[in-house]
């Protein structure tokens, strides 16, 4: 069976994926780009948006595992607008006509729209479904790939609550955000699942890789 992936999933050091008080022009809220400073800097990120040069080195290398073998995404709302997007029926997400996806795309949400689709092989799915269910449907349009869960936070939390996480890439940024959304909280013991490798970068970042224990049993 595919396995279900998060990568390049940034925190703060008090443990929140996002700032708070999101919209249109701040789409992390008061956290701004700090959360994903690390990755901007990479050659991954430079070669995404066109432009030449980027570091190389740990953060690279684990930038670029974002893609390879992935043939779904899920992601939450919030990742695909603002507040009150599904209120705008032009709105087609952050990322103009070509998303960096380019694979079947599954938007959660109470506001499900007719598919989108769009340049470059993504095409956005909405669906008012739980976890379950939206995998079940991502693992279809997968084929034999695996599925990534891009976010944000209050989805990828519902997905290791459900314990659908199978390996997860999870990127402790040394700021300090005081307010937003939290990661881990409601998830005590989830780290008895999970192997977990941790690699200090020299950008100041350290990454943590969760990949799930085969011995592991049921979460006290």
């Amino acid at each position: 069976m595919s396995l279900v992936r998060v990568h390049n999933f940034s925190i703060s050091l008090d443990g929140f994926g996002t700032g708070e008080g999101q919209s249109r022009e701040t789409p992390f809220g008061h956290a701004g780009e700090r959360l994903h400073g690390w990755m901007f800097a990479t050659g991954f990120w430079h070669s995404m948006t066109g432009r030449p040069g980027g570091t190389g080195g740990v953060d690279d290398a684990f930038a670029r595992q974002h893609g390879p073998g992935i043939g779904a995404e899920i992601m939450g709302a919030g990742k695909f607008g603002p507040p009150g997007w599904h209120e705008d029926p032009e709105w087609k997400g952050w990322w103009g006509p070509n998303p960096p996806f380019h694979t079947p795309t599954f938007v959660l949400t109470h506001h499900p729209r007719p598919s989108i689709e769009m340049e470059g092989g993504t095409t956005f799915h909405f669906l008012d479904a739980s976890p379950a269910e939206a995998l079940e449907a991502a693992r279809e349009a997968a084929g034999d790939q695996d599925v990534r869960i891009g976010g944000g936070v209050t989805l990828l939390r519902d997905f290791l609550a459900a314990e659908l996480v199978d390996h997860m890439h999870i990127v402790v940024t040394p700021i300090l955000l005081g307010r937003g959304e939290r990661l881990w909280d409601g998830l005590e013991g989830l780290e008895q699942a999970y192997d977990i490798e941790a690699i200090s970068s020299p950008s100041g970042v350290t990454h943590l890789t969760f990949t799930r224990a085969t011995s592991a049993g049921e979460r006290g």
